[in-house]
């Protein structure tokens, strides 16, 4: 097993492809990374700082393609960063609109991969669930996503590029004279890393990434408006505290073993007794906020009254609060989705607990972009009912 302070990888397929030869891209590099790539082009030591703010803002504040656009630049230096760097984001193939406002937009990346990256309008925000890997490793039985082969990690300029064209597309990069952070525009307020992938199985992109878009002089989403949901990596739960320090989540779903290695088989490495165990220290590591549980409900699989009361047992010491997930059915599913009644049932158990138990409203199901639903449909080689049923019965 993975010492407790080992990075957890997966082999070399699912590694980042090697960027091209070529110009440089210089989305998703960190700042030190920035810096390093204007000196390795003749950037001078003393203006190396100056340089690096200067592209950083015209890359996220402004959200500028062009290099002849970025004004207080010498023309010989926006000459040598045309020449030696390029400014590249993920292709938009399809965007969709659901009836509720919610987009989902199809993205080709590097060799030609897909994923999917979801907008989702609220009255006072906007949430955008970005993608970390193609495809998914984890088999979740009730996750439509982990019906598709893992292909691969996208990259720090991948994932950051997923928020880019999300305000292109909300056309949301501020015009000259208004302000950065809080005082900008704000269609897109909140990330949630719920998208295709394992977060914690990527960790220093999705780290870099997350870094980059927290950058007060540039994207200036603050930690607390990003959410990282992990199925339960528990080597990297630390240390996502240390280096990133958002909000984390976590994807639940059981209150046995029994009932979670099927549902999450993740759970066999790492059991829902050492999951929590890490858990209980995040708050502190990190002074965040609570923790959220995510926990889909799945009729007559985990919704009774004494997985509620189980429930409210594991979570003791642990500032939480539990986000019931209605099943979104998706083509070949083996569950069912609980009935409102129960759900409510369950909702109020750890409401009188004293745990905040909001019930997820599903959001694009009709364009298929509600959560565990997403899956590129240019790999849509769906499995019967049966199949994943008897794939789930098999793996117990």
């Amino acid at each position: 097993m993975t010492g407790p302070t080992a990075p957890v990888t997966q082999d070399v397929l699912t590694m980042p492809r090697r960027e091209a030869d070529g110009p440089r891209n210089l989305i998703g590099l960190t700042r030190d990374g920035l810096r390093d790539a204007l000196l390795s082009v003749g950037v001078p030591e003393r203006q190396a700082k100056m340089r690096t703010g200067q592209v950083w803002q015209w890359l996220y504040h402004w959200g500028v393609r062009d290099f002849d656009a970025m004004t207080n630049l010498s023309k010989a230096f926006r000459a040598t960063l045309r020449d030696n760097f390029v400014i590249a984001l993920p292709e938009v193939v399809t965007r969709q609109v659901g009836a509720d406002g919610t987009r989902k937009y199809l993205v080709r990346i590097a060799g030609g991969h897909e994923v999917e990256v979801v907008y989702i309008p609220e009255t006072d925000r906007g949430t955008l669930c970005v993608s970390s890997q193609v495809g998914c490793t984890l088999t979740c039985s009730f996750c439509h996503t982990g019906t598709q082969k893992l292909v691969r990690n996208l990259s720090a300029a991948e994932i950051v590029g997923q928020v880019m064209l999300a305000r292109d597309d909300l056309g949301e990069w501020p015009e000259p004279g208004t302000g950065t952070g809080e005082g900008g525009p704000r269609l897109l307020s909140n990330i949630v890393l719920m998208g295709m992938g394992e977060p914690l199985y990527n960790f220093e992109n999705v780290r870099d990434a997350m870094n980059v878009v927290m950058d007060g002089e540039g994207i200036a989403l603050g930690r607390r408006r990003i959410t990282l949901s992990t199925s339960g990596v528990v080597p990297e739960i630390a240390r996502t505290a240390r280096e990133i320090g958002c909000l984390l989540a976590v994807s639940f779903h059981a209150t046995t073993d029994d009932v979670r290695d099927v549902l999450v088989p993740i759970n066999r490495r790492w059991n829902i007794e050492t999951l929590l165990d890490a858990l209980r220290t995040y708050p502190k590591v990190s002074n965040s906020e609570r923790i959220t549980f995510e926990y889909v409900m799945l009729d007559g699989v985990n919704d009774s009254d004494a997985d509620a009361h189980r429930l409210v047992s594991l979570l003791d010491g642990i500032p939480a609060k539990v986000n019931l997930i209605p099943f979104n059915e998706w083509p070949g599913a083996p569950y069912r989705r609980s009935s409102n009644n129960r759900i409510r049932a369950f909702a109020t158990i750890l409401m009188q607990a004293g745990y905040a138990s909001p019930i997820r409203t599903p959001r694009g199901e009709d364009i298929m972009a509600a959560c565990g639903q997403l899956k590129s449909a240019t790999e849509r080689a769906r499995k019967s009912r049966a199949r994943i049923a008897a794939e789930v019965e098999a793996s117990r």
